[in-house]
């Protein structure tokens, strides 16, 4: 393992910067410094939240907070170049056994595995452990102002 990839271990909680799920949080599941036949560069298996849990309030009945509850979880093969760690870390319990690299070449196997992390993720978050990996990102935008340009004024930036 190089000193390079240190920062991927397994259990390790990172950002995505590209791709569908960009800005979403995952859990590193298993890291592929070397890469593989299939994958040359270096990547890791993640499981991540590709919708977040609601806001839950004490005025809510049952059924409403079991169904704001509910996370939407999603498992990729990510390239490292795409991944921002963070200094926070999960614990893989269960998450280790349930998605392997072989899950990806069968679709059914690849569903399963996704349903057995949306379980594990969402007993985590009932039991109120790692808050911060069951909240989206704030996206905060720069302050964009549009003015009104008369056509005679060429537009300078």
């Amino acid at each position: 393992m190089s000193a390079r990839y240190a920062l991927y271990k397994p259990g390790k909680v990172a950002i995505v910067l590209q791709g569908r799920q960009a800005g979403k949080k995952v859990v590193i599941i298993k890291q592929l410094d070397d890469g593989t036949k299939d994958r040359k560069y270096p990547h890791a298996l993640v499981a991540g939240i590709e919708r977040y849990p609601k806001k839950v309030t004490k005025r809510m009945g049952g059924k409403t907070v079991s169904k704001r509850s509910k996370v939407k979880p999603f498992i990729k093969v990510v390239n490292y170049t795409h991944l921002f760690p963070t200094r926070y870390q999960f614990e893989l319990e269960g998450l280790k056994g349930s998605v392997e690299a072989d899950t990806f070449k069968e679709p059914s196997a690849r569903e399963d595995s996704k349903k057995n992390v949306k379980k594990l993720l969402e007993e985590r978050y009932t039991s109120g452990k790692n808050r911060w990996f069951f909240t989206a990102l704030r996206v905060r935008l720069g302050c964009l102002t549009f003015l009104e340009v008369s056509s005679d004024i060429p537009l300078q930036f």
